[in-house]
């Protein structure tokens, strides 16, 4: 039996954070020319008696550069693998806890070495973005980490109402349609958004433009963004500051970010 904050953990790391490698394999130039030559189908999994198929993954399909993202899904026979003994040691892999109890087996290292280095230096970058303590001074990297944090957040607190999380699923339960989103001013690249109604939850990218969103968590600048979601600003503060602008009111303001700092806590 797991214990449950480790099935909420694995669930975000596969359908939140693992997503995110497509979008760095992308947005990085030196990533996207080595993914620009591959063909392969990358996954990563943990084994696990109790599920379907034996394990869990999530895997990406590659064809020269353009990338297909398969949640929830085990391929049988992938081109690379990082599989893991269960989800307990893949959690404490991706908190940065490495070592020989959480190590992966390495899957189609010597027949396809490029796909191999190229997912291992995306998860590298991830790792990078996701574990920084303080915000790079460049801009492109700033977008980039906002971009990451936001589809993270969206997602995990998504992904956790679809497994019941008693506070979210409360929220949702209750909740007529309405949506909740990220965004930073003059960057709408890095928007993202969560739509919420009647207990379902469904997290987009980008900026949602059926109708105004019912709140959105919106900060001045990229570097305020990650003033907050490095836990390097106040958020009262920068409310005060101006640098944290809550469009709605603040008490939805204050409920989003228990549940940012649930996803979080989990990931890390």
């Amino acid at each position: 039996m797991h214990e449950q904050n480790e099935l909420y953990a694995s669930k975000i790391f596969f359908n939140a954070a693992l997503p995110l490698l497509k979008v760095i394999a992308t947005d990085v130039p030196s990533l996207k020319a080595q993914f620009d030559k591959i063909t392969a189908v990358l996954q990563v999994s943990a084994l696990d008696p109790e599920a379907p198929a034996g394990k869990y993954a999530t895997h990406f399909i590659i064809t020269e550069g353009e990338w297909e993202t398969k949640l929830d899904a085990v391929y049988e026979t992938p081109d690379v693998e990082l599989e893991f003994k269960n989800i307990e040691a893949m959690n404490a892999f991706f908190k940065g806890k490495i070592g020989p109890a959480t190590l992966p087996k390495m899957k189609g290292v010597i027949k396809h070495f490029a796909a191999f280095k190229a997912m291992l230096m995306t998860l590298l970058k991830l790792s990078d973005l996701t574990g920084a303590t303080k915000a790079p001074e460049d801009e492109e990297t700033q977008t980039l980490m906002v971009k990451c944090f936001f589809y993270l957040l969206s997602s995990g607190i998504s992904q956790l109402n679809k497994m019941g999380h008693p506070e979210i699923k409360d929220w949702t339960t209750k909740s007529p349609d309405r949506v909740y989103a990220f965004a930073v001013n003059d960057h709408p690249e890095v928007a993202a958004f969560i739509r919420i109604k009647a207990g379902k939850s469904r997290a987009g990218r980008g900026e949602y433009k059926r109708a105004m969103p019912f709140f959105t968590l919106r900060f001045d600048s990229l570097k305020s963004a990650l003033g907050i979601l490095l836990s390097t600003d106040d958020m009262l503060e920068a409310t005060k500051a101006g640098r944290l602008i809550m469009d709605g009111g603040p008490e939805f303001g204050a409920q989003l970010g228990g549940f940012m700092l649930e996803v979080g806590g989990l990931a890390k």
